[in-house]
């Protein structure tokens, strides 16, 4: 990594984002992030690295690696998901294109009902989309994605799980590190 993690501790990330405290019972260290994130991941509750993740990432890479955790769950998702997946891949690929701004606005079910409505609220939210309830935008972007992929991960055979979740949480630290690599030398 060359220049490092917008929150090199996991204590520097509950302190730029307190929201992560409602959706997570770990206490922060100061530890860097990503050993934070696979000490997590190895713990009593390892979903919690899955959510910690969704925090550490920036909103549309995080948004990104829940669709990317979600297609590899695409044998276990509906059709209705499907089509949310691929507005959620148009949206992330130009998200400043008011076609795919608009479709996924046009696609978000308030309250999310299944794994995939809950990346298209947060793309949905990422845009500040003024047809989403406020009462469900008060909730960050990190907080619908982990919740996204945390749904998708429960229909997960119980065999499987761990392994599946642990695959989630390396791409999504393998992502936080390609982020931190093409952030500007001056923004650390």
């Amino acid at each position: 990594m060359a220049r490092g993690l917008q929150f090199r501790t996991a204590r520097d990330l509950f302190s730029a984002c307190p929201a992560i405290a409602r959706d997570m019972k770990a206490v922060p260290t100061d530890q860097p992030s990503i050993e934070f994130c696979r000490a997590l991941l190895a713990g009593r509750v390892p979903e919690e690295a899955i959510t910690f993740c969704a925090y550490l990432l920036p909103e549309r890479a995080a948004i990104w690696w829940a669709h990317e955790c979600l297609s590899n769950l695409a044998e276990l998702l509906g059709d209705r998901d499907l089509e949310l997946l691929a507005l959620v891949g148009d949206w992330v690929g130009q998200p400043g294109n008011p076609d795919h701004r608009e479709a996924v606005a046009q696609a978000v079910e308030v309250p999310p009902a299944t794994p995939v409505s809950w990346i298209a609220l947060a793309a949905g939210c990422r845009d500040g989309d003024s047809g989403i309830d406020q009462a469900t935008a008060e909730f960050p972007t990190a907080h619908a994605v982990s919740a996204g992929i945390l749904a998708g991960l429960a229909r997960v055979s119980l065999a499987d799980r761990f392994a599946v979740l642990s695959a989630f949480v390396e791409m999504g630290i393998e992502m936080a590190e390609m982020e931190a690599q093409q952030q500007p030398a001056d923004a650390y």
